[in-house]
């Protein structure tokens, strides 16, 4: 299996188009076409993950965070960006970066949080604002379903946990071929009535050149009349950070010490006790500052996520316990997940779990 095909799966099953615009995801380096020895899946893309790679024998590195961020205008090994990109190319091995599009995605980075803690009633604290477009396609009674199957399998249809989700209306189509025209039906000059199906589903912006050309394709008509509308709708499927329950309330240090053990940590950062018990919970992992306010709007009595500032803290206002566990903490079951999502997909070689140390973070206790 080429590195092509490899990236093909995983942009299927962590669409690239989930990720914030500002990130850097996708390929960062290497050639396409080479076979697949193995994957090493990490956090950070740092030159020591290459070396395992190296020692592994493995040529495709599957890495949460990118390496490269911000436009590289030359490779010489002058910091630890470019000593992990130059060692990465001179060894023939490819770095494929998730990030957001992880972080964005209903069963990501934010719901493995979710079921680390045991959290049930799991939603998304942010939706994404995606585009969503509906498409309106009038076709022949006759080949209705070979277009509304060919939409399916290009990805139109699917709202949430269903698929292949459609509305249709049968009605009488009118149209008069003229000079120039190859009609399906009728003759030129003449006034046809065609009983048709108008068929609507709802999809993605980022699939639309796929569908169209699915529908195209599938459509006897020489020219296919058909209508796209832009949706204002929220994917709530889709976005960053979760909220959810505990099973049963807990007093404020006793949900404290079950995040240390569950997130086995030396330290939390929190601010001041409210003196409610915890039950509803929110988390961003990574750097969630963001999602403070919507953590409030949605009545969460604790929010964890990292990299908070001081000033972050005073959001609460009495009325939420905010948590910093962490950066890479908060993170920190990535890597784990994204094995266990690879190896299900991938059984004609190995998918191995970075051993190296990427967190640049100590603690002196």
């Amino acid at each position: 299996m080429t590195v092509n095909e490899v990236i093909s799966v995983l942009k299927s099953t962590i669409p690239l188009a989930q990720a914030e615009d500002f990130d850097n995801v996708g390929l960062l380096c290497g050639n396409l076409e080479r076979e697949v020895s193995g994957i090493l899946v990490c956090h950070d893309a740092l030159e020591n993950v290459v070396d395992e790679a190296i020692a592994k024998g493995f040529n495709l590195i599957v890495t949460f965070h990118p390496i490269i961020f911000s436009g590289l205008k030359s490779i010489t090994g002058k910091n630890y960006v470019e000593k992990s990109i130059l060692k990465a190319i001179e060894n023939k091995i490819v770095i494929y970066a998730i990030h957001t599009a992880f972080d964005n995605d209903f069963f990501g980075v934010n719901y493995r949080i979710c079921q680390e803690l045991g959290l049930k009633n799991q939603k998304v604290l942010m939706p994404k604002k995606q585009q969503l477009h509906q498409l309106q396609v009038f076709v022949p009674q006759d080949f209705s379903e070979k277009v509304k199957n060919a939409l399916f399998k290009a990805g139109a249809g699917n709202i949430g946990f269903y698929d292949e989700c459609s509305f249709s209306v049968s009605g009488s189509g009118t149209f008069r071929p003229i000079e120039g025209s190859s009609p399906f039906s009728g003759k030129q000059d003449i006034r046809e009535n065609s009983a048709e199906v108008a068929i609507s589903v709802i999809y993605e912006s980022y699939k639309k050149n796929q569908i169209l050309a699915a529908m195209k394709l599938s459509h006897p008509y020489e020219e296919v009349a058909y209508q796209i509308i832009q949706l204002e709708n929220e994917n709530q499927f889709l976005g960053l950070g979760r909220f959810g329950e505990l099973e049963e309330a807990m007093d404020e240090e006793q949900f404290l010490s079950l995040i240390k053990d569950k997130f086995n940590l030396k330290v939390i950062r929190h601010s001041n006790f409210t003196g409610k018990k915890i039950k509803r919970v929110g988390v961003l992992g990574g750097s969630g500052a963001s999602g403070i306010g919507a953590a409030i709007s949605q009545n969460c009595d604790a929010y964890l996520t990292g990299d908070l500032k001081y000033h972050d803290y005073f959001q609460g206002e009495g009325k939420m316990l905010i948590c910093d566990i962490g950066h890479f903490e908060s993170e920190q079951f990535v890597t784990e997940h994204l094995v266990e999502i690879l190896s299900q997909k991938f059984t004609t070689f190995a998918v191995s779990k970075s051993t190296e140390k990427t967190n640049p973070v100590n603690y002196f206790l």
